[in-house]
């Protein structure tokens, strides 16, 4: 099929437009596979699709699905697949970020489904962290070569048990050990977990750096749990500059029902708008490229 795409908006992505009722099974691999690496999101818009569809469609390009062990928000399992979950914890806005950049091992790919739009607001915001980066002052780029970031956690015995899907405190110490996360376990089984992780990542080809971390939405949701790696404080200043360059840079992505979207996670942050429509349903897949 020849593909007829268009932009996301003037400032990132490209969207795949279904013409003439084509079936997205028709779509060409390697144009597909050649536009991700060029752009790092791609929307495909205007094509018979499910959640079964969405599922098999993301097989073809993704493989080592993720069942989101450690995550940072609660997940409900769709149609029994533990690797395809539902986004909707809550309902407000999440800023920009990299997905699970709190540990080492992320998922490379994402995927997101629209089962269902909120009738309004809602949308998903996506950024280029190498337009990021660019947009970042001397002084904060300076500060970001020179310090990382430092995510301590502490939660009881049942909050780790759900979030790692284990009672096992071995299988526990050996998910932290491979995620290079330092863990306290105590007497009563609760825990801390400390983990410390750049600001600034090399892209995967080496030419760019890249903006990518979950620092905005940690300091937005709960800045208790980041400090930089010298335990010093964030400065507000910081973050009114970084908040700025976001709100210049995002792009929000206005789901339509069936849209498909396809995020390079080391290059790509994303978020959410806020939205009151329960009924809002995305779903998300989490993933490493198949080529």
């Amino acid at each position: 099929m020849n593909i007829t795409t268009q932009p996301v908006s003037e400032r990132i992505g490209q969207q795949i437009v279904n013409v003439d009722n084509k079936s997205i099974w028709e779509i060409d691999r390697e144009a597909i596979i050649s536009l991700y690496q060029e752009y790092g999101v791609l929307l495909f818009r205007g094509f018979a699709t499910d959640a079964d569809i969405f599922r098999e469609f993301s097989n073809l390009f993704s493989t080592d699905f993720l069942n989101y062990a450690g995550g940072a928000f609660n997940r409900r399992v769709i149609n029994g697949d533990n690797t395809l979950l539902s986004v909707n914890d809550f309902q407000t806005e999440i800023k920009l970020h990299g997905e699970m950049y709190y540990q080492k091992n992320i998922p490379l790919m994402l995927w997101f489904f629209c089962a269902n739009p909120a009738s309004q607001d809602g949308e998903t915001t996506v950024c280029d962290g190498r337009q990021f980066f660019a947009e970042l002052s001397n002084s904060t780029k300076e500060l970001f070569r020179h310090k990382k970031l430092k995510f301590t956690a502490k939660m009881q015995k049942d909050e780790w048990q759900k979030k790692y899907k284990t009672d096992d405190v071995n299988e526990l110490e050996e998910m932290c050990k491979s995620n290079n996360t330092h863990l306290t376990i105590y007497e009563d089984q609760s825990i801390v977990l400390e983990y410390l992780c750049p600001v600034v990542i090399s892209s995967r080809c080496g030419k760019y750096q890249v903006f990518i971390n979950s620092l905005l939405p940690a300091m937005q949701l709960n800045p208790d749990v980041l400090k930089f790696d010298d335990d010093s404080k964030i400065p507000n200043e910081l973050m009114d500059e970084l908040n700025a360059i976001a709100e210049r840079l995002t792009t929000n992505i206005s789901w339509q029902k069936g849209d498909i979207l396809m995020i390079d996670n080391t290059r790509i942050m994303h978020g959410r708008r806020a939205f009151t429509d329960k009924n809002r349903e995305i779903y998300i897949r989490l993933c490493s490229p198949g080529f």
